[in-house]
């Protein structure tokens, strides 16, 4: 996170806000395949060692379940592979819930990288000014659930080293879940009111209040935004004129390979893949650097 998240708040919050639309908006697969492969790629440069790997596992099994659902429920297309329960199971549901299952993923990708990334002295140095109130709220319900899981670590090995999880049954189980659960509900309303009291002790959102910030609009922002811009207009004017159109229903419409489709491929991919090529370019330099010592 050093070379993408080093980048102006709001640079990195426009660029999000681009690859979101455009991943949520769109269901052609080969811009979903790009966001998703970019999200993971990108999510590999920021949770490195065991946590990626546990959280691949885990959302290749979502996407597996989303995958298989929607042919299970629908029931649409004129290429019947076989029937199930007396519905048939056809080609293009299939391929529909895969393409379902790529948007959905690729964008739980994104907002994890964005809460990475986005933090909430950012957050913060965006909109503080604007809608004081509300980026705090939006601030503090980001960071909830981070901080609501490593508080919840943190008790239940408390109760741990008192003896309180001895029991090995079920039962005991669930009431030392409950017990933490209880503690956790207290700690989280304590943590909401410590939270707004400081804020408004400290003068936050009062007319004419000046902060402090570090962050800097440099040379290298504006042109991560002028591409960012460029290449978000690029696929959005192919959306509109209709080169990014595709359909699963009744039959999976070809996919373009016209050069004005391909020219939009390349635009998105470049797009999704931004945060990756900044951050191995970083890596890159500091392995050089390194064999230079």
């Amino acid at each position: 996170m050093k070379a993408f998240g080093a980048l102006h708040p709001l640079v990195l919050f426009c660029y999000f806000i681009a690859v979101l639309f455009l991943s949520a908006f769109t269901s052609h697969p080969v811009l979903l395949a790009l966001s998703l492969l970019g999200a993971v790629c990108f999510w590999a440069t920021l949770e490195q060692g065991g946590g990626f790997w546990r959280s691949m596992g885990y959302y290749a099994v979502l996407f597996l379940l989303i995958a298989v659902t929607n042919p299970l429920f629908s029931h649409n297309g004129v290429t019947p592979l076989f029937f199930l329960n007396g519905n048939p199971v056809t080609l293009e549901a299939i391929l529909m819930g895969i393409d379902i299952a790529a948007l959905m993923v690729s964008i739980i990708f994104w907002c994890k990288c964005y809460s990475l990334v986005m933090t909430s002295d950012k957050f913060l140095y965006l909109f503080g000014r604007i809608v004081p109130k509300l980026s705090l709220v939006l601030s503090m319900a980001l960071r909830f659930i981070p901080l609501f899981q490593n508080q919840a670590q943190r008790v239940g090995r408390a109760q741990k080293a008192m003896g309180l999880y001895a029991g090995t049954s079920y039962v005991d189980k669930l009431r030392g879940g409950l017990r933490v659960f209880s503690v956790m509900v207290t700690w989280s309303l304590e943590n909401a009111v410590d939270t707004g009291d400081s804020m408004r002790a400290r003068g936050y959102g009062l007319k004419g209040r000046t902060s402090f910030s570090l962050f800097r609009f440099t040379l290298r922002d504006g042109v991560f935004l002028a591409g960012t811009a460029i290449l978000f207009a690029a696929v959005l004017a192919g959306m509109r004129m209709g080169y990014l159109h595709f359909t699963f229903y009744p039959e999976v419409a070809p996919v373009q390979t016209a050069l004005a489709a391909i020219w939009c491929y390349v635009c998105y991919g470049l797009l999704a893949f931004l945060p990756f090529i900044l951050e191995t370019e970083e890596n890159l330099k500091w392995i050089y650097s390194v064999s230079k010592i």
